[in-house]
């Protein structure tokens, strides 16, 4: 069931409407990158990136939970997984992308922009997953702020969605801390592994995400951390503020 949060963040979204839109095409994906000030994100290329992901997803504790609320994975060596990324490289319905650490050059999770209405400036950011590594700091806030940036500044997007299993409480929340607001569950929306999957539902509409963008940039600024590298202000509670 939806939490308290979650209907909080959806209440004071703007009454319903039917404003007249005379742009008919929005930009597509192809080529997507973007570079922050630790990380960035590109296109996967299978034979550059599959050393790289398959570490990635395979180290640090209990890895194999990464895959829970995935429809791949785990992959049981880097042979097994690349059919599967060589697919998802040449995807036609989805722009994938790895997510690179500018320091080391090493990727250390990827995602993908996906369900792309370009006749009505419409997108989702998805298929998410980050190796151990990086699921603790500022890295993994920082690309995903990257492919937001993408979608409604880059390209102009009118909105922006964020769908997980409703169970996955994790993507949930971060959905909430990033900005996004909740809409709704969906019953019986898909399949995965064999298993009926209910889906929680949230988004940003472009009325929303200039706040949503400086919360971003005051979270993300070098003096939002201290000589330990610990946040002074959190991005749920920039975030929070804007409902």
């Amino acid at each position: 069931m939806p939490s308290e949060i979650e209907w909080a963040s959806a209440a004071g979204r703007r009454a319903i409407g039917n404003v007249e839109i005379t742009k008919t095409q929005w930009g597509g994906f192809a080529g997507a990158t973007a570079k922050g000030r630790l990380v960035g994100f590109d296109p996967i290329d299978a034979d550059r990136d599959l050393a790289d992901l398959y570490q990635a997803g395979i180290e640090g504790e209990e890895p194999e939970r990464i895959w829970d609320y995935l429809g791949y994975g785990p992959f049981s060596s880097a042979e097994d997984m690349r059919p599967w990324l060589t697919s998802v490289a040449e995807a036609t319905n989805a722009v994938y992308v790895g997510y690179r650490d500018n320091a080391t050059g090493r990727l250390g999770g990827m995602g993908s922009f996906m369900e792309i209405r370009e006749n009505f400036g419409v997108a989702e950011i998805g298929n998410i997953w980050f190796g151990r590594a990086w699921q603790r700091g500022p890295r993994t806030t920082e690309v995903l702020s990257l492919m937001m940036h993408h979608v409604m500044d880059t390209l102009g997007y009118r909105r922006l969605e964020w769908k997980c299993n409703a169970f996955n409480n994790p993507s949930r929340s971060a959905a909430l801390r990033l900005g996004f607001r909740f809409e709704g569950e969906f019953l019986n929306h898909l399949i995965v592994k064999g298993r009926s999957r209910d889906t929680a539902w949230f988004s940003i509409t472009d009325e929303e995400w200039p706040g949503v963008r400086a919360a971003h940039a005051t979270w993300l600024a070098p003096t939002n951390f201290d000589a330990d590298g610990n946040q002074k202000q959190s991005l749920s509670d920039l975030t929070k503020a804007l409902w």
